[in-house]
């Protein structure tokens, strides 16, 4: 039947809602990963191995932090086109967009918005290049959705602080250069600070045997007596909500991003349908083949219709965490369903890797735990919906 060329699905035309720039930066996005991802990310996945020599590239092509200025080395983008990235990114794969999600809305995002002009001009057009890599530390061993109840704790010395604590499941953590850690103060305050590798008293271990995000650097931070020098401290923001508002952003890039998984899949499960011959004909031509490409054709358009809503509401300034908490919720569930079911079209091929719908499914079932858990982001749209918080 000839090769099909990959075409993303857009049932409801929703490319007509995009801007020119929106899909010049797709379209650059997407042969990156289609030429320098796709071709070796199984063998990474396989080997449980970051591919470290694309970050450069990634910083080259514009990924890292997009919606801050230019005046910082970075696109000066909206939040549509950083949703666009985040897209395309997880079709290659998640462990490649949780590495631009953190950089960008984790790391660049607050030292944008709460640091100073000497912080932003130190370290955002290095983050922006690739040069430098940063994690972001809140989750701990005894608080994961409960990160107001951390332990990790700084002591003020005088001219420093004096920090102590551990983070873990963290993104990138042995290869950052930087970290933005979060710990409280004496008076309970949490308080947010830039801490760099080879500092005297931390660590930063990896977490080994994991089955999902294999292709994905996770780790520990530890500290044991860091002295932070004050000027390392993020000084426009106090108290919980600065992680939460990266985290917002962070939720946001993910919303989009579980769309491209799920594009890869379908994708996948349509070529491999319309080839495969059973009983004299493709088994695209049967009907339980078609329900599944149907309903996840019907998921996806509706995530993409979601996504693009919440883009227009980000870029004006009115979307809110609640709306955002949604939208990651429904689309990686939707994403992570969709990798199951086209696994089955394509029967015992479906688990090895010459398919992409295992990886995905493990990886997706990271996504749908980390940034806050499937649960929790249901009882987020609950509170709303009652005025009634029931996550405390």
């Amino acid at each position: 039947m000839g090769e099909i060329k990959y075409n993303a699905p857009d049932h409801y035309l929703v490319d007509e809602l995009f801007s020119e720039e929106h899909k010049i930066v797709r379209a650059a996005i997407r042969e990156w990963v289609d030429r320098a991802v796709k071709p070796v990310i199984e063998d990474y996945a396989n080997r449980a191995e970051f591919p470290k020599h694309l970050i450069k590239e990634m910083g080259s092509i514009g990924v890292f932090g997009p919606y801050i200025p230019e005046k910082y080395g970075c696109a000066g983008l909206d939040h549509t086109a950083y949703g666009i990235i985040m897209q395309e990114l997880e079709r290659g794969d998640s462990g490649i967009r949780s590495m631009a999600s953190v950089q960008s809305s984790l790391v660049m995002y607050p030292i944008y918005a709460f640091g100073n002009e000497e912080q932003r001009m130190k370290y955002l057009p290095r983050l922006a290049s690739g040069e430098l890599i940063g994690c972001f530390g809140l989750t701990e061993p005894n608080h994961g959705s409960n990160p107001g109840g951390m332990e990790t704790r700084v002591k003020d010395m005088g001219d420093h602080y004096l920090l102590n604590g551990a983070k873990m499941w963290i993104t990138n953590s042995t290869i950052a250069d930087i970290s933005i850690v979060w710990a409280k103060d004496e008076e309970g305050i949490i308080r947010g600070m830039i801490v760099e590798k080879g500092w005297k008293g931390f660590s930063a271990p990896e977490t080994h045997g994991k089955w999902s995000l294999r292709a994905s650097v996770t780790g520990e931070l530890v500290f044991d007596d860091v002295i932070v020098p004050k000027e390392f401290v993020l000084p426009n923001i106090q108290g919980l909500k600065g992680p939460m508002m990266c985290l917002n952003s962070a939720r946001y890039g993910i919303a989009w991003g579980a769309i491209g998984a799920a594009m890869d899949c379908y994708d996948a499960a349509l070529r491999y349908s319309l080839e495969r011959i059973q009983f004299g004909k493709p088994i695209a031509s049967f009907q339980l083949q078609q329900k599944k490409l149907a309903e996840a054709l019907t998921e996806i358009t509706k995530s993409q219709l979601l996504t693009w809503r919440l883009g227009q509401l980000r870029d004006q300034g009115k979307a809110t965490a609640a709306q955002i908490s949604m939208a990651k919720r429904n689309n990686v569930f939707m994403a992570l369903t969709i990798a199951r079911e086209t696994r089955q079209i394509l029967g015992a091929m479906g688990i090895t890797g010459d398919f992409p719908m295992m990886r995905h499914m493990m990886n997706l079932e990271s996504v749908i735990t980390y940034e806050g858990t499937h649960d929790v982001h249901l009882l987020i749209t609950g509170h709303e919906i009652t005025g009634i918080p029931a996550f405390k």
